[in-house]
């Protein structure tokens, strides 16, 4: 037997290799078990565009179904916030995403969200983590079965989400505005929905390849050179977009194809949301994001909180309290007037309204933000290297901590969720083991790109790679 963990975002794994069909039913089962126990009755279940994700789905609908689980099914590959969007407005108990997200191609995953249409809270995974049995013991069935006797109904999410868009955003105005858009999909579930959307832009990577042609889909500027590319070598396009595989993460990019990192779309979005829209509520960010981002709440009278990395924290506090932009500095973000979810096709959009409402470009809007807050800039490495290396740099972290990086010399080290060295009020160093795959995260900030880089090399260098 295997031992099944959910990480930072869900049960992930390799295809074929601990994710199986068989320990997905053992999951599902561990799922329907805890639903049972709390006289839940209802389930959204939906699938990306990876390898054998609708078999998987299948699988899990079918087990679900046969412990007398009622089950709504997407038919066709949907994004993870189209999952968690349906179980509010279908008013069901809990949501389940079969992918990976961001992750490798050989990866799949099982993701679990709640009633509020956000991820589950850390405390309900681990119920659920702690149902999962050694081997799955009932009969499913097949679908054909359980779809005749009523107990998996398929739904049109994508559909759903649609109508949703359609009634929040000014997509007139937006439209009216003649913004020239090129999309990357990078093979992901956003591909259908923002070609319906927006028949206009230029689409990079829209049709299915469950291979993602060898690349993970995680909408970081390495992994985008094409789109990059594509915008500087076409003058017209003014804004780039792109999604991860399950499109609830976004890359943004400038008219001249320069990378708009989370940090700024964050501080773009308080913008708009408070100066121009008038709304208020409290600002969650993750550790890893810039400071900058309270520095600019404060400037505008709304309290802070800072959480461990990982969104499921926001989402916790979303589901609470009265939060008007939440996000983290991998590309998770969320606004208030939607559900308590990262959704990468959402926030694309409201980048849109705002340079539509304002006619002002990507760039001068960027601008703007620096005029609160002062420029900066932002990257991060992530390193490969063997486990023992990665827990011994750990282990220094903790035990006796890095005073120097090259010629930097750290004032202080923060660790609310990693290690935080604090070079001066706009330069620090974050090092933090990744919650899903077998790298050693390196994040750094700075005034300028190039210094950014030669902090990042120095860390490297400290470390001996």
């Amino acid at each position: 037997m295997q031992t099944i963990k959910f990480g930072t975002d869900g049960w992930r794994a390799i295809i074929a290799r601990e994710y199986t069909v068989d320990n997905v039913m053992r999951v599902a089962e561990g799922t329907a078990r805890w639903m049972k126990q709390r006289n839940m009755t209802q389930a959204v279940i939906g699938f990306d565009c990876r390898f054998g994700g609708r078999m998987f789905t299948e699988a899990s609908a079918c087990v679900l179904a046969a412990h007398g689980i009622k089950v709504l099914m997407a038919e066709e590959f949907v994004s993870t916030p189209m999952v968690s969007l349906g179980v509010v407005k279908t008013g069901s108990d809990i949501g389940v995403v079969i992918t990976a997200s961001h992750n490798p191609p050989s990866y799949n995953g099982f993701k679990l969200k709640s009633s509020l249409g956000g991820p589950m809270i850390q405390q309900e995974v681990d119920e659920v983590e702690r149902e999962i049995p050694e081997r799955c013991s009932v009969n499913p069935q097949s679908l054909e079965f359980w779809v005749a006797a009523g107990q998996i109904v398929f739904v049109d999410l994508e559909q759903l989400y649609l109508d949703h868009v359609a009634a929040s955003f000014d997509l007139p105005a937006i439209h009216a505005a003649g913004i020239s858009l090129a999309y990357d999909a990078m093979y992901g579930a956003g591909q259908r929905a923002m070609r319906k959307l927006f028949p206009g832009a230029a689409l990079l990577h829209c049709d299915e390849n469950p291979g993602f042609h060898g690349q993970a889909p995680e909408p970081i500027h390495k992994n985008l050179q094409e789109l990059s590319a594509f915008i500087r070598e076409h003058d017209h396009i003014q804004l780039g977009i792109a999604n991860d595989g399950d499109a609830d993460r976004i890359g943004l990019y400038d008219a001249d194809g320069n990378f708009v990192d989370s940090h700024h779309i964050l501080l773009l979005l308080l913008l708009y949301m408070h100066r121009y829209k008038g709304e208020t509520g409290k600002v969650v960010v993750t550790f890893s994001v810039t400071e900058k981002m309270a520095n600019m709440a404060a400037s505008f009278g709304l309290p802070v909180e800072i959480t461990k990395i990982g969104f499921k924290y926001i989402a916790e506090i979303m589901g609470k309290e009265d939060v008007v932009v939440g996000g983290e500095e991998s590309g998770g973000l969320a606004v208030k007037g939607h559900i308590p979810e990262r959704d990468g096709i959402w926030i694309g959009l409201m980048i849109m309204e705002f340079m539509a409402k304002t006619g002002k470009s990507l760039q001068e809007l960027i601008q703007e933000v620096y005029d609160l807050v002062g420029p900066f800039a932002f990257d991060r490495d992530d390193l490969h290297m063997q486990e023992a290396q990665k827990q011994e740099i750990i282990r220094i972290c903790r035990e006796n901590p890095y005073q120097h990086f090259g010629t930097y010399t750290v004032q202080r080290l923060e660790t609310v969720d990693g290690f935080k060295f604090v070079l001066d009020d706009n330069r620090w160093i974050l090092i933090r083991p990744s919650g899903t795959e077998p790298v050693l995260r390196v994040y750094a900030q700075a005034p300028d790109h190039a210094e950014v880089r030669r902090i990042l090399d120095a860390v490297g260098a400290t470390f001996a790679l």
